[in-house]
């Protein structure tokens, strides 16, 4: 299919698989392909019937339910564009996100939301609720009085590839957060690339663990699943949750998951406290959104007979830009993200220069996966949009396998005297001591070197380790100069919403708590 749409893609699906089930909310319903079809197009015939309609920009903010799945879809199938956000959000983030994206309508669960309303409000956007499907034979209705809705509005409708499907923002964890618009085209040509390295089929089944206002949960999991024909299940209680999500991949038969590398942990830790009875047989584990340490690897393999699959992805890309292939086309290999899946991609030197195997540089992309640029950002898309390449700022080196290996964030990398320092290199060694369960190593400004590394460190629940201790471990295990000069013990660390450390926040927190002899909590 040249130029696909999203939306082409799923119905495709949902014609090929109509009696296969494609969505389950844990322990109550399923809709198979076909039925969600159905009750996607009478929601955006609600939509219509709104006057919603081409380019108009709806905020969604819903925990991970049935109801938003539908909600997005609809807005999509509408030519809209839908705007998820996170439901965790102050007033004051919602008033700068809905602003930002210029939305036209806000959309919640039929409990709402009282800091995106006051949002809405403040901003003069109409705000509706849509009321919980409670069967599979039940349809989405909106608390807005519509007077006439028509299946015939939504057929006569035909979606174009360059339609803004999604509006998402960076994470902005070293900047003001900016804009991404992303096509049908864009996230047509991610799914399939997803698919396609990850062999999914109608065969496939698998449990959301990401919050699906994030593009990692969103297509990788949700979407891509969708245009396979495959089954995913929502957990009952919109969220992550360490003590069912077993039982849920046991229950609907899952044979994949994806997650950051802060819930494999997580899982790993349970495992260690409360093992199950039973694990399911997968085909892989996927890791994504951040850095896997190696050791983590290797104890998600050796716990659960599969193999682990590291990717590399960015909001700018739809999501996927490499990952390593499934054991039969090559499988992991140690150290990398991955070959690069669906586009070009070249490291490039400070004057676009691409640089030779094994040589370091800034990793670039481009293809049909790649978002034109960041809306109303004239300054930020010259510094990433040059050469005709998406300059992601991450460095790292393709070697001769043409697998890819990540140094670092260019901003994050530490220069300790002239000598240039992966963090991820220091944390995976951290994250090998046998009592720390999360670590995180970064730069301090120094007057003898310009800049020194230090590192945080949480123990493995009743364990006690010092930070003697972890001096001791990383003098062994690394290059004289990359020992950190101070470790901070602590039991939390800066998060985003969908577990990503924080690596810059981490460093401003603990120079504050430089001088004094306790590190409280983080928000303490």
């Amino acid at each position: 299919m040249e130029n696909p749409t999203l939306t082409a893609l799923l119905r495709r699906a949902a014609s090929e698989f109509p009696d296969r089930r494609a969505l389950s909310v844990s322990g109550k319903f399923d809709l198979t392909h076909a039925q969600l079809q159905e009750v996607v197009d009478h929601a955006a015939s609600l939509l219509l019937a709104s006057g919603i309609g081409y380019g108009d920009v709806v905020a969604l903010t819903f925990p991970n339910t049935l109801e938003f799945v539908v909600m997005f879809l609809a807005v999509i199938r509408c030519r809209a564009t839908a705007a998820p956000l996170n439901a965790a959000y102050t007033a004051e983030e919602f008033e700068f996100y809905i602003s930002d994206s210029e939305s036209k309508l806000l959309i919640t669960s039929q409990e709402g939301n009282k800091s995106a309303q006051a949002a809405a409000s403040k901003l003069g956007i109409p705000h509706v609720t849509t009321a919980t499907l409670s069967g599979a034979d039940s349809r989405i209705e909106l608390s807005s009085t519509i007077t006439d809705s028509s299946l015939d509005s939504v057929a006569k409708l035909v979606n174009d590839p360059s339609d803004v499907a999604l509006f998402l923002h960076t994470s902005g964890t070293t900047s003001r957060p900016k804009g991404v618009p992303l096509t049908q085209l864009n996230l047509a040509s991610s799914v399939v690339n997803i698919k396609s390295v990850y062999k999914l089929t109608e065969s496939d089944s698998t449990v959301i663990v990401l919050p699906l206002f994030h593009v990692h949960g969103l297509i990788a999991c949700l979407l891509s699943s969708l245009v396979a024909g495959a089954a995913v299940t929502l957990p009952a209680a919109g969220r992550f949750s360490a003590s069912t999500f077993w039982s849920d991949m046991l229950n609907y038969n899952a044979t994949w998951y994806t997650a950051v590398p802060t819930i494999h942990q997580i899982i790993l830790d349970r495992h260690l406290s409360k093992p199950e009875p039973a694990y399911p047989k997968l085909r892989f584990i996927r890791s994504c959104s951040a850095s896997l340490a190696p050791s983590i690897l290797a104890r998600l393999e050796e716990t659960f007979g599969a193999p682990v699959l590291e990717a590399y992805a960015m909001t700018e890309a739809a999501h996927l830009m490499a990952s390593n292939p499934l054991p039969e086309d090559g499988g992991h290999k140690a150290g990398s993200v991955g070959k690069p899946v669906g586009q070009q991609m070249a490291i490039l030197d400070v004057d676009g220069v691409a640089q030779l195997p094994g040589v370091s540089g800034e990793v670039c992309i481009r293809g049909p996966n790649v978002s034109r640029g960041y809306k109303n950002n004239p300054e930020a898309n010259k510094a990433a949009f040059q050469f005709g390449w998406f300059h992601t700022g991450d460095v790292g080196f393709l070697d001769q396998d043409g697998y890819l290996h990540l140094v670092g964030r260019i901003k994050e990398l530490i220069n300790r005297g002239g000598e240039k320092i992966s963090p991820i290199e220091v944390d995976a060694v951290l994250l090998s001591h046998p009592d720390v369960a999360q670590a995180v190593a970064f730069g301090v400004p120094d007057d003898k070197y310009g800049e020194e590394i230090n590192c945080a460190v949480i123990p493995r629940e009743g364990v006690a380790i010092d930070e003697a201790e972890v001096l001791r471990f990383c003098k062994q295990n690394l290059t004289s100069f990359k020992v950190p000069k101070k470790v901070f013990i602590t039991d939390s660390l800066p998060k985003t919403a969908t577990g990503k450390i924080q690596r810059r926040i981490v460093a401003e927190h603990f120079l504050a708590q430089i001088s004094t002899a306790k590190v409280p909590k983080f928000g303490a």
